[in-house]
């Protein structure tokens, strides 16, 4: 059976060195401090700020939060990315996302400082990603894939590396950081031809599309290490992953739960990312 790959030690141990840090920071002066921003009360949405905010506070982290009507208009979003923006006590915005129809997501990306933007949402924060450069944040949760795999040792440097799926959130960006550790990355989607058999060919598997229990038995081979990043409910009503772990843990060598695995990590990232962002700005 599969090794599992659980989130929370890699968490509390990410969280345990930004503590430290953010204490540090604190008594200089300079407390590290989270800008959430939410329009509307989407069930994601508020799950996410509920673990956020716990996390925030095992981290030393301050949250102001910024909370509109789902029927906001774009300038009154873009109204508190102004406020965020000039409060040099914010060192961080989390912006939820999807945004509502009616609001220009992109303009109210585009209005974000790209050194608040800690969750890597912002074309100055990607293009950083793309070009290797520091200076902006990879997306947490694209970050916390990497942090786990460096956490039980599986080695990038060198190793076969397919991530299915392609967004902005995780695919992309997880490909890119796997890149800059030395793997080599094939990005699959839904026009790959035989998935199946690139799936196979990996030592390390990252799934990423949304689609619960979508890839069996048939996409893996023993040896492998697979990431279950996707967050979905089956037809019981439980959570569950992209990967279909009862059919898959038997085969594979490592592999994250869902749920417990990339999640608690993501929010850890996003903490480190914020005291990060406050040592910047000190």
């Amino acid at each position: 059976m599969a090794r599992l790959l659980l989130g929370k030690p890699v968490a509390d141990h990410l969280t345990e060195a930004t503590r430290a840090a953010a204490d540090e920071l604190a008594s200089a002066g300079a407390p590290p401090c989270l800008a959430i921003v939410r329009v509307g009360e989407r069930p994601d949405d508020l799950s996410y700020e509920r673990g956020a905010l716990k996390r925030a506070e095992k981290a030393g982290v301050a949250v102001r939060s910024f909370v509109l009507d789902a029927d906001a208009a774009t300038d009154d979003v873009l109204a508190v990315i102004s406020q965020v923006n000039a409060d040099p006590t914010i060192h961080g915005c989390l912006m939820f996302r999807p945004l509502p129809r009616a609001i220009d997501e992109a303009a109210v990306l585009a209005a974000l400082d790209a050194s608040k933007d800690v969750d890597g949402s912002t074309n100055g924060a990607l293009g950083s990603l793309f070009t290797g450069e520091k200076r902006g944040f990879a997306p947490c949760t694209a970050a916390a894939c990497i942090e786990l795999l460096d956490y039980y040792d599986v080695p990038l440097d060198g190793a076969n590396v397919v991530v299915v799926g392609r967004s902005m959130v995780i695919g992309k960006p997880v490909a890119l950081l796997a890149l800059g550790r030395n793997a080599t990355v094939t990005i699959c989607h839904s026009h790959t031809v035989d998935l199946a058999s690139v799936m196979r060919g990996a030592d390390i598997v990252i799934c990423a599309t949304g689609r619960a229990k979508a890839y069996g038995a048939e996409c893996f081979a023993p040896g492998q290490t697979v990431l279950d990043v996707g967050i979905n409910v089956d037809d019981e009503g439980a959570l569950c992953g992209d990967v279909d772990a009862d059919a898959v843990e038997p085969i594979v060598d490592a592999l994250t739960p869902v749920p417990r695995g990339i999640g608690s990590v993501t929010t850890a990232v996003l903490m480190a990312h914020v005291v990060e962002a406050a040592r910047r700005a000190r």
